[in-house]
């Protein structure tokens, strides 16, 4: 009976009331529940009257409310008091932390979250991230990524000199550039620049190094945030221009010399080229960082290492 009265602390009435009592009398034309409804509703919900998730190494856990089998209906009350119930429990237990995953058909259970002290952490395009520290002094949670990264290819054609270039149909500026784009989630920088290079030139390429990285905080093509620039350098596997007439207004093959020295270029671009140019004519071992691909203390994953190989 006392797991009863509990559910129906959570459940609404359709009266907007709440049942605190033990049972649920007939009589009462507002009540919306049982006893035996409200029951099933919560176990449907969770199986304990309580929110599940998943616990993590550094003493929080997650909760993905897609997951724990909400009614699509369930009200900002409902969902606040079984909210409430499962804080509880968690303090109790020791988390430091909790997230909470907000699909956008549940955006109500956010506004309830809130309540309880829970704050904005990201979003996505289909839900939203929220977190509460229930830890000992100011929050140690650490904030969403606030850097976007580009990638650009150099395409060095070692047999002639010559570098892949372009110029970008909606700048201001026609400027040569390597050709280049942002990278996608879960994308290799290496791969980044292979795609971009393809996309906008039609060259099939190869990576072979990291030359250099840019950084750069308050960008205004990326919302404010920063923005990290990376060039790496690509070797062709073909050589005949089809370039994207949508995104670049020309495209050639440029001899390196005279990128390094020509003022219809950006100061990175020259400067990259020079390095180029350093690399022609005494090895590029002298400026590639290489790649290594080691594994990471995570068990199945790796990492990418880019540094300068030790000549031995």
């Amino acid at each position: 009976m006392a797991a009863c009265a509990f559910a129906l602390k959570l459940l609404p009435l359709a009266g907007g009331r709440f049942c605190g009592r033990a049972s649920c009398p007939a009589r009462s034309p507002a009540r919306a529940f049982s006893c035996a409804a409200a029951r099933s509703q919560l176990q449907k919900v969770t199986g304990t009257g309580a929110l599940t998730g998943k616990r993590d190494r550094f003493g929080g856990v997650t909760v993905d409310l897609a997951d724990v089998g909400l009614p699509v209906d369930i009200s900002e009350s409902s969902f606040s008091g079984l909210l409430q119930g499962s804080l509880a429990r968690w303090k109790a237990e020791g988390k430091v932390a909790v997230w909470l995953r907000v699909p956008i058909s549940l955006s109500r259970c956010a506004a309830a979250a809130s309540t309880h002290g829970f704050s904005f952490h990201h979003a996505k395009h289909d839900h939203a991230v929220l977190a509460l520290w229930l830890g000992d002094g100011e929050s140690r949670l650490p904030g969403f990524a606030t850097h976007q990264i580009g990638v650009a290819g150099a395409v060095v054609d070692e047999s002639n000199g010559k570098v892949l270039v372009v110029q970008d149909r909606n700048k201001t500026q026609n400027a040569w550039k390597f050709p280049g784009g942002l990278s996608d989630p879960g994308e290799d920088i290496g791969a980044t620049a292979v795609r971009e290079v393809f996309e906008e030139t039609g060259i099939q390429s190869e990576f072979r190094s990291l030359l250099s990285i840019r950084q750069q905080h308050n960008h205004p093509g990326a919302f404010g945030m920063s923005d990290m620039y990376i060039i790496c350098r690509l070797g062709p596997l073909s050589y005949d221009i089809n370039f994207c007439t949508r995104e670049c207004l020309c495209c050639e093959w440029l001899e390196l010399a005279e990128l390094a020295k020509t003022d219809r270029t950006t100061p990175i671009t020259s400067r990259v080229a020079g390095l180029l140019l350093r690399g022609l004519e005494r090895g590029f071992g002298e400026i590639d960082l290489a790649m290594e691909e080691l594994p990471a203390v995570y068990s199945g994953m790796s990492y990418q290492l880019y540094h300068r190989q030790l000549k031995c």
